[in-house]
């Protein structure tokens, strides 16, 4: 008899999609929430604003049997802060606590496990208004307010927490966290004010949980560019471990190893930037370390040695030797199991992938379906990667494609499709926001039926 040789994705692992609150739940002034940054950032001509986005927060139920039939294990989406805290400040709002309960219920009624984001860009508008956002240390402590008040209230339905979406983000993008640089102060010590404030943050939650429900396991998350050398100059290699020092392994040793590295404090030190470390916070870093290490992984750069580059993040540039989607990024299959292989030979922790996807411009055909081949494609050569980083000892606990259903980008654009469930709108026009299964939905549910031998 033939041998049955076993899938080398152990059993448990999780499969599924992964979303923001922002981008699709809709339903922006509805049971009590308030608004964030997000509801008051302006709209590139053509776009579409939040305030329906796929309607998620009246349909999940119809897109929760979606992601049954699909086969899901995992469903990974943020809580708006908005929807329990409408002003950041104040006393919770039962009608959002009420929401999210009864999504995660749905969620696990289904066999389908929550993996929730406490933070994905969208802080309450009246705390960036009032206190700068995260650069104060106040926003901190209400963030650790609200993260206890979630732990609190979803124990027992909630097992897999991340803190903070992509938080190596912070340096380039502090607004993103509601902080904006005050023309007085140096742009680039805010940064790592910001930065800083965040990490605390991080660990209060962490600390949080611990002591809330313990049973429960966190994570810190970044987006992974993998970056190479522009050349074999040893100025583009040596530029090309500092840029992935200052942007993937900073973020990573804090979450891991609790302390801030050398290569970052030494660098502070010489340009004179002294981080705003009060009583406690160091201890607090160092024991407050994470369950396992998440990220985003969409595609590769290349890094290229120079001296007057203004930016934090040093040298990035295109890889012109990879082919690229509409917007411009390089798809690189590799560069995952590059990036795997990587944390998991500095850290030795669980790895979760938390996103991967590509976004593509679609309409449906008059079968009422989408033949999305070049989706097809692009999961299944970065299934194969992951497969090979865990055929070489990489421990990889879930997958989770961007997307399940459309959703608005981060920039408010419809037709940057990445889901495998179609929804019926566009950037303009709200239609019916009928959902239509793609043909990546079938692949994927054998994928996932099979778990990952069928490609």
């Amino acid at each position: 008899m033939p041998s049955q040789r076993k899938s080398i994705i152990p059993d448990g692992f999780l499969w599924g999609g992964a979303v923001t609150s922002f981008q699709t739940e809709g339903a922006w002034n509805e049971g009590g929430k308030g608004l964030s940054i997000v509801d008051a950032r302006p709209i590139p001509e053509g776009h579409s604003d939040w305030k329906v986005a796929v309607d998620f927060y009246h349909r999940y139920k119809e897109d929760i049997a979606l992601f049954k039939e699909l086969g899901f294990t995992a469903y990974r989406t943020s809580i708006a802060w908005t929807r329990i805290f409408p002003d950041g400040e104040g006393e919770p709002n039962e009608a959002g606590l009420a929401f999210y309960d009864a999504v995660f219920d749905e969620l696990r009624a289904n066999g389908i496990e929550p993996v929730i984001t406490l933070y994905h860009f969208d802080l309450p508008l009246a705390l960036a208004k009032k206190y700068n956002g995260f650069a104060s240390r106040k926003v901190v402590d209400l963030f650790e307010r609200y993260a206890r008040t979630v732990f609190a209230r979803y124990r027992g339905k909630v097992n897999y927490w991340l803190t903070f979406n992509e938080q190596n983000l912070v340096l380039e993008q502090p607004h993103l966290w509601g902080a904006i640089c005050p023309d007085d102060e140096d742009p680039e010590a805010f940064a790592y004010r910001v930065c800083h404030h965040v990490f605390l943050a991080h660990a209060k939650a962490v600390k949080a949980l611990r002591e809330i429900a313990p049973e429960a396991k966190i994570g810190g998350m970044a987006t992974y560019l993998t970056t190479y050398p522009a050349t074999c100059r040893p100025e583009d290699a040596l530029a090309n471990v500092q840029t992935k020092e200052l942007f993937i392994d900073f973020f990573f040793d804090v979450f891991a190893r609790g302390v801030y590295p050398r290569y970052v404090t030494n660098r502070l030190e010489k340009k004179g930037i002294r981080l705003p470390l009060e009583a406690g916070d160091e201890e607090l870093l160092r024991t407050q370390t994470v369950d396992f290490l998440s990220f985003s992984y969409y595609q590769s750069q290349i890094v290229r040695h120079q001296e007057h580059d203004e930016r934090i993040i040093k040298g990035l540039a295109p890889n012109p030797h990879l082919p690229k989607t509409k917007w411009g990024w390089a798809i690189d299959p590799i560069g995952l199991r590059l990036a795997l292989k990587d944390v998991y030979a500095r850290y030795q922790m669980p790895i979760f992938i938390t996103e991967n996807g590509i976004g593509l411009e679609e309409e449906l055909n008059e079968n009422g379906t989408v033949d999305d081949d070049e989706r097809i494609d692009y999961m299944r050569r970065h299934i194969e990667q992951m497969k090979l980083a865990i055929e070489e000892g990489v421990e990889v606990i879930g997958y989770l494609m961007w997307g399940a259903t459309d959703l608005l980008s981060s920039q408010g654009e419809m037709r940057k499709r990445y889901g495998v469930i179609f929804v019926n709108r566009d950037d303009q026009n709200l239609r019916d926001l009928k959902r239509y299964k793609k043909k990546s939905f079938y692949w994927f549910q054998r994928v996932i039926r099979t778990n990952g031998e069928e490609l």
